[in-house]
């Protein structure tokens, strides 16, 4: 397979696009004005705290308070032994807040006498009141969080205190002790590998925390390996002497920013396959090349400068796959297609034959229809970037086999995404569950805003509902008001035709039923459920 990234650069936003095989795969979209906050450091402030969903309101200084649940807050830190010999490296560490919870457990080198033996009941209660967040955390407290993701519609974004700093191979966690290999590297052997050299490097350096070798570190050398961990160490450092810059500030503050998503993309989505990197502004492309040079060298002579004149998004139809992917139907080649459905709770996606005719039987044309429809899924969960609760409608099939080789299929073509997914068996009724992680909004959610005629809800009443509902107000403002002697209905141009054609014969029935003249006037202006009756 191949791959080549499109990185399109405006005075208004920045958008980066993945062509597998020359088809848009993913899209990422970062506007200017308003950039994501997805692995932002800051440190914030706590506005309320509450028990009964323990959680927290944490103000970062954005539109909208962040939430924080206590399970996505680090474990009580272990006791260390005081030395005064620590390299700077053993001081690479974080607390699990500002407040001054410490172990009560003496050190390594306490003088202090034995403790009174007690109960494990005992135990167990201090311990499980020291998790409760109300004994964790209290309003006004200034604690050093990052976002984990960004605000979606009404809610505020969500946060954890277990910081993660990524390095092109590593990700690294001060506020951890292990070591973690990403689950998409698959053989034992290497798993094996890097975790022994990975685990030997940290004793090396004295590093406190704990790593996680991402994909991209497969078959990686010690030496690159090495070299992002320095880079990783002096990054916290620095912001360790950021926080401590900003300590006595009363406001919340940004202590780290995640980088820009050209740069980012460079990063997370370039690897082996990747044959080009094609940039259409010069001044990204010298800032592209200059971190590709110090960070992801192998790929730095795949990046290409764009100078022609038409647009490099238009030349491989970015484009139109673009507006294709805000559209609810997606057709596949065979004549079936898709009906993609996002709402609140969830995300539906129906399969449909639609002219697809098949050859031999019904059952062999639906299981080729739910084949091909797995493909067609799996592209459109990642070019709309839907997360959350998704639900898919595959046409019943009556075989086992045919169903079991469709969900193979499906969760071969979900392997390839970067998001984690869950998938769950073929249900009696022929719907399979699945969960996608949703750290940002979706592509509609990104581009779009609600339709201001039928605020969302996708459709609107029809010209003869709100003739009917015009002829009820006007028998209603007849009986309320007695002075009227004319009334002037102002609506949308379809719903007069309509009075004055089709329902003519129920407003003369009216206005002699009232005693009152009717008259209509058209406003260009109002949306076909809009309309006043004017009392002359």
């Amino acid at each position: 397979m191949s791959e080549e990234l499109l990185i399109n650069v405006s005075p208004m936003e920045s958008r980066v696009a993945v062509l597998d095989n020359g088809v848009l795969g993913e899209i990422y979209i970062e506007r200017h004005h308003k950039l994501g906050l997805v692995g932002n450091i800051y440190m914030g402030t706590v506005v309320r705290v509450l028990p009964g969903m323990q959680a927290a309101f944490v103000d970062i200084g954005q539109s909208r308070t962040a939430f924080l649940h206590v399970n996505d807050m680090q474990r009580e830190p272990r006791p260390v032994a005081k030395n005064k010999n620590k390299s700077a490296e053993d001081l690479i560490t974080v607390s699990d807040t500002d407040s001054d919870i410490k172990s009560e457990q003496p050190s390594a080198d306490s003088l202090a006498p034995t403790p009174p033996v007690v109960s494990t009941q005992a135990k167990e209660m201090v311990v499980a009141s020291k998790t409760l967040i109300q004994h964790r955390l209290h309003e006004g407290q200034r604690i050093l969080v990052q976002v984990t993701k960004d605000q979606l519609g009404s809610k505020g974004a969500r946060l954890t205190t277990n910081i993660s700093l990524p390095s092109r191979y590593l990700v690294y966690l001060p506020s951890s002790d292990h070591v973690g290999i990403s689950q998409r590297i698959d053989g034992e052997e290497e798993r094996l590998r890097l975790k022994t050299e990975l685990t030997s490097l940290m004793q090396t350096v004295n590093l406190q925390g704990g790593l996680i070798a991402r994909t991209a570190a497969e078959k990686v050398p010690m030496a690159k390996l090495e070299e992002d961990i320095y880079y990783l160490v002096q990054l916290w450092r620095t912001i360790c002497a950021r926080r401590q810059e900003i300590t006595h500030h009363q406001s919340s503050e940004l202590i780290y920013q995640e980088l820009s998503l050209p740069l980012r993309s460079i990063r997370d989505l370039v690897h082996a396959d990747t044959e080009k990197v094609i940039i259409d502004n010069a001044q990204i492309y010298e800032q592209v090349r200059y971190f590709a040079k110090e960070f992801v060298p192998f790929v730095y002579d795949r990046i290409v400068h764009y100078t022609a004149e038409q647009s490099l998004f238009d030349v491989h139809r970015v484009e139109e796959d673009l507006r294709d992917a805000l559209k609810r139907r997606v057709d596949l080649k065979s004549g079936g297609y898709l009906i993609i459905d996002q709402t609140e709770a969830m995300t539906t996606i129906d399969v449909n034959t639609g002219s697809f005719v098949g050859g031999r039987s019904l059952e062999d044309t639906v299981y080729k229809t739910n084949l091909e429809a797995t493909h067609a899924i799996a592209r459109q969960l990642r070019l709309r970037n839907l997360g959350g609760i998704i639900i898919l409608d595959f046409i019943d099939m009556l075989e086992q086999e045919h169903k079991d080789d469709v969900l193979t299929s499906l969760q071969e073509q979900l392997a390839q995404d970067y998001a984690k997914t869950n998938i769950t068996q073929v249900s009696e009724l022929g719907l399979v569950e699945m969960t996608r992680k949703r750290t940002r909004e979706s592509l509609g959610q990104q581009l779009c805003e609600p339709c201001s005629t039928c605020q969302g809800r996708g459709f609107v009443k029809t010209a003869e509902t709100v003739c009917f509902e015009i002829f009820r107000e006007i028998m209603r403002c007849a009986r309320t008001y007695n002075s009227p002697k004319k009334f002037t209905v102002v609506a949308h141009a379809a719903v007069i035709d309509l009075l004055l054609t089709t329902e003519a014969d129920t407003v003369a029935d009216l206005e002699y039923l009232l005693g009152r003249v009717i008259t209509f006037e058209v406003e260009n202006l109002y949306t076909q459920e809009q309309y006043d009756i004017v009392l002359d």
